[in-house]
């Protein structure tokens, strides 16, 4: 299925709890994740709050708003700043009031980059590295620049980091299972790429598929499965009930083809899976 793919390379794999895995392509090459990178720093800022360095109801963004709205697309800032205006840059645009609706924001997790970087002391691309990289030894794994979609990685990197998620060693089991669980799970919003869900759940740094239809997933994954996936062409998604990840990686922007291939392969792993 993966060498049907319409790219010019690609990676594609999956891992269960014990660590069973299945490879397919370079497990080794780089490839850009764009917004597959937001679930990766989440776990950093997720080790920040358990370090006590952040705090998941510290204020962070527009007034009322938390780390955690900004985490789960709920602060109701815009998508991007406003780079023609100094202060918009760091308060907004707000489109919405806190907590009335999931508007993916790429600006939310700059300004959580930016709240990593003053409470640590460490630029975040040092947090992340510090944090996530080596305790996991993802050799092949960097955050150059945005927090939001500026990491690259590996097919192997990723199949540890699902292995992570199954069976977590950097965060204890509550962290993650309040990270995975929806926040303001009935919030309505747009899921870029597959259009206006109700609801539209989502965790701290995690998507969350729920009933949402269509998704990038298949039909066969349970509401519980979380992940994320890129305008680079990448996807990564943990399902829970069936004990399972699965990642896939290429160079060729998101659009019409991912949005049936990837459903179709995920559909066949969980299937080979059990």
């Amino acid at each position: 299925m993966v060498t049907q793919w319409p790219v010019s390379n690609a990676a594609a794999g999956w891992r269960d709890r014990v660590g069973t895995s299945w490879t397919h392509g370079d497990p080794t090459r780089p490839f850009l994740l764009a917004s597959v990178t937001k679930p990766l720093f989440a776990l950093a800022v997720l080790v920040a709050v358990e370090e006590g360095t952040m705090a998941l109801d510290q204020p962070l963004g527009p007034d009322g708003s938390t780390v955690a709205h900004l985490l789960s697309h709920s602060s109701g800032l815009a998508p991007e700043a406003d780079s023609t205006s100094p202060a918009a840059v760091v308060e907004g645009p707000i489109f919405a009031p806190v907590g009335s609706r999931r508007i993916y924001s790429n600006h939310g997790f700059e300004l959580l980059g930016q709240a990593l970087a003053t409470a640590s002391g460490m630029t975040a691309d040092q947090y992340f590295h510090e944090a996530v990289v080596i305790p996991l030894g993802l050799a092949g794994t960097r955050l150059e620049g945005s927090p939001a979609h500026g990491a690259i990685s590996t097919l192997a990197d990723l199949l540890v980091v699902v292995g992570e998620l199954l069976a977590p060693t950097l965060i204890s089991a509550r962290t993650l299972e309040r990270a995975i669980t929806p926040h303001l799970p009935d919030l309505p919003g747009v899921l870029p790429g597959f259009g206006r869900q109700s609801p539209n759940p989502w965790g701290l740094g995690f998507e969350i598929k729920g009933s949402k239809t269509p998704h990038w997933t298949a039909e066969a994954n349970s509401g519980r499965t979380f992940g994320h996936f890129g305008r680079a062409g990448t996807f990564l998604w943990i399902d829970p009930d069936a004990g399972l990840g699965a990642v896939g990686l290429s160079d060729r922007e998101f659009g019409p083809w991912a949005a049936q291939a990837w459903p179709e392969f995920s559909q066949a792993v969980l299937g080979r899976a059990w």
